[in-house]
């Protein structure tokens, strides 16, 4: 759409044939016809804006126009004329414009501001970024290391304790890494998830280690399992004892009379 339909729709402006820009009609009646319109030149910079618009336009639904063609929001806009700042309620005509007439468009300095802060913001941000996925890089060869470590373990391999310890160790200095990124927004997501990943690796190789340590402790584990089952067997496998005790009693008793 263009800026100045975009206006119209929004204001009680209209265009008329021959391109004026009038009030629009009420009641049928119109006594606009001979709204003198005014050719102007708004200087952005290096830029220049070319508009011709009726006299009753105020700098309020200029700046509207202007933001359409440079991206500056209205709020964050400096209207002068002959070195007056310009009212928004202000009109055209009183504020002395003639055909042909001169703007000066500048950007508030606390638009420059926020500005200069969001790309700052957004430049620590990239480069946090771009820190965690140098770290994530090398997360990813370590923890092709630790599934290899946990396919030995898992098949009964007995290996070197100094492998789970190195690893570990190469591990936290990527934990390291990530701790002293200063990171927000995007970036401080991105370091988070990467230090429970990180972390999740550690206690893997933790667990490994154990299971190296004691490749028994399964075992018995099963064993333990198959001895409950068996406890339920009727007299088969029973860990239930012959009563012996009775007898020994006697025995007992007969050794005491002797």
């Amino acid at each position: 759409m263009n800026p100045v339909d975009e206006v119209m729709n929004k204001e009680e402006w209209e265009m008329r044939p021959g391109g004026m820009l009038v009030q629009k009609r009420e009641n049928g009646y119109d006594d606009d016809d001979n709204t003198p319109m005014f050719k102007i030149k708004v200087s952005y910079g290096s830029s220049f804006y070319d508009f011709t618009l009726p006299c009753k336009f105020t700098f309020g639904e200029l700046k509207k126009l202007l933001a359409q063609a440079t991206g500056l929001e209205p709020q964050d806009q400096k209207l002068f004329f002959r070195g007056r700042e310009k009212d928004d309620a202000e009109t055209l005509l009183m504020a002395g414009l003639k055909d042909h007439s001169k703007l000066l468009l500048m950007e508030r300095p606390a638009s420059k501001e926020r500005k200069m802060e969001e790309a700052r913001k957004k430049a620590e941000i990239s480069k946090a970024c771009a820190a965690i996925a140098e770290v994530r890089a090398e997360v990813d060869k370590l923890s092709q290391r630790v599934s290899a470590l946990q396919e030995s373990v898992y098949v009964g391999a007995k290996l070197d304790e100094k492998e789970f310890i190195l690893l570990t160790e190469l591990l936290m200095v990527q934990l390291l890494k990530l701790d002293s990124i200063e990171a927000e927004g995007e970036a401080r997501i991105q370091r988070k998830t990467e230090v429970r990943r990180v972390q999740g690796y550690v206690d893997t190789l933790d667990a490994l280690k154990a299971r190296n340590s004691n490749p028994l402790d399964n075992c018995s584990n099963a064993v333990s399992v198959s001895t409950n089952w068996e406890t339920f067997d009727s007299g088969v496998g029973s860990l239930t004892p012959p009563s012996i005790s009775s007898s020994t009693e006697v025995i007992q008793d007969w050794e005491r009379f002797e």
